[in-house]
């Protein structure tokens, strides 16, 4: 094998390929219309096809069946569990014992600051925490109280 020299550096096989230059003559077999095709919208100039567009066929969207009802004024929990509680708590990573929304945030275990959320019972908890979020389970209210901390459900903060 030749010695990798910087000026003999060349793209592996099969990884590029050439431009498709379109409208340059009948010879280059992409002449003529372009491989737009004859006549319709996407031969005309100044037509973009929405990503979702399906070619005039009835869309996806239309064509599965809805069912059920589905609450406009539902309210979707950004959930913690108690195990990611008890890990952060034995690391070392809560502070004085005190968890609140903007603290899961800063520790990065929640996305959105504004969203409201709830700690769920899955695993155990050792460290007495106060725990102040929008909701919460019986489980983990339970074991939050068992481990000698406190479990405060704030109101949420709407926007209407």
């Amino acid at each position: 094998m030749a010695k990798d020299i910087l000026s003999n550096l060349t793209p592996a096989t099969g990884s590029t390929r050439r431009r498709k230059r379109v409208g340059r003559g009948q010879g280059s077999g992409h002449g003529k219309t372009a491989t737009r095709g004859h006549k319709g919208a996407g031969s005309r100039s100044g037509t973009t096809d929405r990503p979702w567009f399906e070619g005039g066929q009835m869309p996806l969207a239309r064509r599965v069946p809805k069912r059920g009802f589905h609450s406009p004024f539902r309210t979707t929990y950004q959930v913690v569990n108690l195990v990611v509680l008890e890990k952060l708590a034995a690391a070392g990573r809560i502070q004085d014992g005190v968890v609140t929304p903007e603290s899961l945030v800063k520790l990065g275990v929640v996305k959105k600051s504004g969203g409201p959320g709830k700690v769920l019972g899955t695993g155990e908890l050792k460290a007495k925490l106060a725990v102040s979020v929008h909701a919460f389970s019986t489980s983990a209210a339970e074991k939050i109280a068992k481990a000698g901390g406190t479990a405060t459900t704030i109101t949420a903060a709407r926007n209407d």
